[in-house]
């Protein structure tokens, strides 16, 4: 992998432009975003949560607000997914391992801090929607998160049960203690987990130079500078990435509560989006402006079936009730939330196949313009 400091700060400049090529798969039709509250949830396909009464609020909120009928995880595992949603590419990581912390002594069962430019991993045909392999593709080691800083924007990750160090070597916490701590670790839940925090798999962000686009930018969900804190306040950033911890997500975590695993995570869960969102609908930030929460799965639960995740968008501005059958995934999102905040997309979401999900984030007047599916 080649590092240039040069090439990446030109390429943040080039890829902040608010421009897009004249084929923009409907980028021009999404309406300027001032927030966007991104809720990652894990590991389970679309038929195992739409229609499931254990997760009610979600399927009332799947039918009020806008749902993608047609909307797909890219690869597996986990870690793949999540750097696709926010950077348009795996950056050739097809694991779940911790990252090597400030290029510390080569591990291969470590992932190296990601900078510069180099080619991803080519994706298997079975993972859908359209049925072919991806290809491998040069990359720019750069995410939503650079795009956003470098156009004077904001971001920060909200990792439920990090702890109140900060994020930096971490790998796991159970909020008070991790991988850091001199206890036994064999007792130390894994409820924050370093691989759903994509953001600190970056060179940049490890070195810490930028207080807008480092270490700093991944807090937790309580304290001063936490999610529900910023949420009171209304001092929101402009792209807000939220990982529930995983009792909350419904992955799961061994040892600990009996909730966190079982029947009972998907009811865990359930009640952790209404939490979010409540809170989100309740802050000051989602009264001013276009705002849009959006709750996605990261990838299904790991079969061979197609990766068919759920992907519910609600806009403070826009249409309700849309259900889209268009076929999105993962780079459909990213291209469409660097469309609202007036970004050029970035690797994969550049494709020529990847649509912006216009439908699902469109205001009235333009549901009126354009057919919008019912």
């Amino acid at each position: 992998m080649k590092k240039s400091a040069v090439a990446l700060s030109l390429s943040a400049a080039l890829l902040s432009a608010p421009t897009f090529a004249h084929d923009d798969n409907g980028a021009t039709q999404v309406p300027h975003l001032d927030h966007v509250f991104l809720i990652m949830m894990e590991n389970h396909a679309y038929t195992q949560i739409i229609g499931n009464s254990n997760a009610p609020f979600i399927n009332q909120l799947a039918t009020t607000a806008n749902l993608a009928t047609n909307y797909y995880g890219v690869g597996h595992p986990s870690l793949t997914n999540y750097l696709e949603t926010v950077g348009g590419s795996n950056f050739g990581i097809v694991n779940d391992n911790s990252p090597n912390w400030h290029n510390g002594p080569f591990d291969p069962n470590l992932d190296s801090p990601l900078s510069g430019t180099g080619t991803d991993t080519a994706t298997p045909a079975n993972i859908a929607p359209f049925n072919v392999a991806l290809p491998a593709a040069p990359y720019t080691a750069m995410t939503i998160a650079d795009q956003l800083v470098a156009a004077h924007k904001s971001w920060k990750s909200y990792q439920e049960s990090l702890p109140a160090t900060g994020a930096d070597n971490v790998n796991y916490s159970d909020g008070d203690f991790s991988n850091l701590d001199a206890v036994d670790h064999s007792k130390v839940q894994h409820l924050y987990a370093v691989k759903h925090n994509p953001f600190v798999y970056f060179d940049n962000v490890q070195q810490n130079t930028d207080p807008n686009n480092g270490l700093g930018n991944s807090v937790g969900f309580d304290g001063l500078n936490g999610l529900y804190a910023d949420l009171r306040s209304g001092e929101v950033p402009n792209f807000s990435f939220i990982a529930p911890n995983q009792c909350h997500d419904m992955h799961g975590a061994g040892g600990g509560s009996a909730l966190c695993g079982g029947d009972t995570l998907i009811q865990a869960g359930d009640a952790t989006v209404q939490k979010l969102v409540a809170a989100i609908k309740g802050s000051p930030a989602w009264k001013h402006g276009n705002n849009a929460i959006v709750i996605v799965w990261d990838e299904n639960d790991f079969s061979n079936s197609p990766n068919q995740v759920v992907n519910i968008v609600d806009t403070n501005y826009g249409v309700k009730g849309v259900t889209s059958d268009k076929p999105y995934n993962h780079f459909s999102l990213l291209k469409t939330m660097e469309a609202g905040f007036g970004l050029q997309c970035l690797n994969h979401a550049c494709d020529g196949n990847v649509q912006v999900m216009s439908d699902m984030f469109a205001g009235d007047s333009q549901h009126q313009q354009h057919d919008g599916n019912h």
